[in-house]
């Protein structure tokens, strides 16, 4: 991949990872509950279902998916439970700050990480826009596997990076509010709302 290629996909993939979504708002209340650290985990699921996206794209099953309506509903309305599922979950859990804590200590990387996976992974849109966007960088008169190997390494460390640093780090400035009763049921019912409005947004959309 030339450098001026490379600047254009670093470009757009900064741009998209900006734009917030599930996977911001599962990394923000990841952070807020188990810590900025240990917030990786989800993150690092979240790259690995990104990575089946972009294998699905690249091996041009994403196609039939885009072109079958009962395939692109199935996963999308799935997805939009599981994220709707998330939101209620989130949204009616009590104020507790010894749970909460017990909570910060206990809860494994796989589940977080499992949590992750299946965020991005039940998102329809992801298909299409990797659909989308792959063929604008690939050169099918160059080596396909190092480039797509470039592909990948690029969306996943910008993603990683935007992430962890900026949502993670942003959802630090809140953890004073999870200190009380009042901040706990405002923060839970705020990120149970998003999740819920975001599963809204893929069933509708």
């Amino acid at each position: 991949m030339n450098p001026s290629l490379w600047l254009a996909l670093l470009g757009a993939g900064t741009l998209i990872s900006f734009v917030p979504g599930a996977g911001a708002v599962n990394t923000m209340s990841n952070a807020l509950t188990v810590g900025f650290r240990r917030s990786i985990w989800g993150i690092l699921g979240q790259q690995a279902a990104l990575l089946v996206h972009i294998g699905i794209a690249a091996a041009g099953v994403g196609i039939l998916v885009a072109n079958s309506p009962l395939a692109f509903d199935l996963i999308r309305y799935t997805g939009a439970a599981y994220l709707v599922y998330l939101g209620v979950r989130k949204f009616l859990q009590k104020p507790d700050h010894g749970a909460l804590h017990a909570l910060r200590g206990a809860e494994g990387r796989l589940t977080m990480f499992r949590r992750g996976v299946w965020v991005n992974l039940l998102n329809p849109k992801a298909v299409v826009f990797f659909l989308a966007l792959i063929p604008q960088f690939i050169r099918p008169d160059e080596p396909l596997l190092r480039q797509y190997g470039v592909l990948a390494a690029t969306v996943v460390v910008i993603d990683v990076l935007v992430m962890w640093f900026f949502y993670a780090g942003t959802a630090r400035s809140f953890r004073r509010f999870t200190r009380g009763d009042r901040g706990q049921t405002i923060l839970n019912r705020t990120f149970g709302s998003l999740f819920v409005g975001v599963g809204a947004l893929l069933a509708l959309a």
